[in-house]
């Protein structure tokens, strides 16, 4: 098992392929494993970094209260400890948020960045047109909240699956070991609805990064996203946009050939 010591934490990685190199981000609740679908056809061209973020399954689990901004230190030094800079960087859903930081706090790190749906909801809440979605979105995940607030990891996991992420019935029909990952990582979200940042961007820093930016949304996905989206493209020099059909707020997962076809070329520049 492969362990960096990068900030300060215990981080696990895989890290196959030759090439230019990619490191894959992956989003609440899950981990490096997420990415298996698409991580060897990137790794035909590329160097292709996965990990599990601080907390999460097999990297080091860390008692204080976390943030967005550990997490984007994290990213950084495991860029920097692999010797992979500047890197392209892909991240889905909290993984793109951590991305996005890392793109406004260290640009040279980053040759690139690809983001799929970043759940920014508190720059939707900054705008009055917006606010009710906004609020809309936080309304859906405060059930789960409150049972993670109570310690029922399990009941909180399957409520998130069942609601939010996947749709009625979805937790059932999951494979044991990903319901036990949802479980094992659920505090981690806690974290993530605790920290007063988690869900904002600093876009005047954004703006200063100067590298292409591919924004990637599903059709039928979160239904905040594509005004997300719409925020954060204005606020990059370079962004580009995709739309994927079908694919759910995993397109790495439900669409992964697409997801390599369309990635690689930015990967790649």
């Amino acid at each position: 098992m492969a362990v960096i010591r990068a900030n300060g934490v215990a981080l696990y990685y895989e890290i196959r392929g030759a090439g230019p190199s990619v490191v894959l981000v992956h989003g609440s609740w899950g981990d490096a494993d997420c990415w298996e679908r698409v991580a060897p056809g990137l790794a035909e061209q590329c160097t292709v970094v996965t990990y599990d973020r601080r907390g999460h399954s097999r990297s080091e689990e860390v008692l204080t209260q976390g943030s967005v901004h550990e997490d984007a230190a994290d990213l950084a030094g495991l860029i920097e400890g692999l010797g992979l800079a500047p890197a392209f960087v892909a991240g889905t859903l909290y993984g793109a948020m951590a991305t996005l930081r890392l793109a406004a706090a260290r640009p040279a790190l980053l040759r690139g960045i690809a983001v799929h749906e970043p759940p920014a909801v508190a720059l939707m809440a900054a705008d009055p047109d917006l606010r009710p979605a906004a609020d809309e979105a936080v309304a859906r995940v405060a059930p789960v909240r409150a049972l993670l607030e109570r310690g029922e990891t399990a009941a909180a996991a399957e409520l998130y699956v069942d609601t939010i992420t996947l749709g009625p019935g979805a937790w059932a029909r999951l494979p044991a070991p990903m319901r036990h990952t949802y479980i094992r990582n659920a505090p981690t979200f806690l974290d993530e609805l605790r920290d007063p940042d988690a869900y904002d961007l600093d876009l005047a820093a954004l703006g200063g990064f100067g590298e292409t930016a591919l924004l990637t949304q599903s059709d039928d996905g979160d239904s905040m996203s594509g005004s997300v989206l719409d925020i954060i493209d204005l606020a990059l020099p370079k962004a580009e946009r995709h739309l994927y059909e079908d694919a759910g707020r995993e397109p790495h997962v439900v669409r992964p050939a697409e997801y390599v076809r369309v990635t690689l070329p930015y990967a790649l520049r």
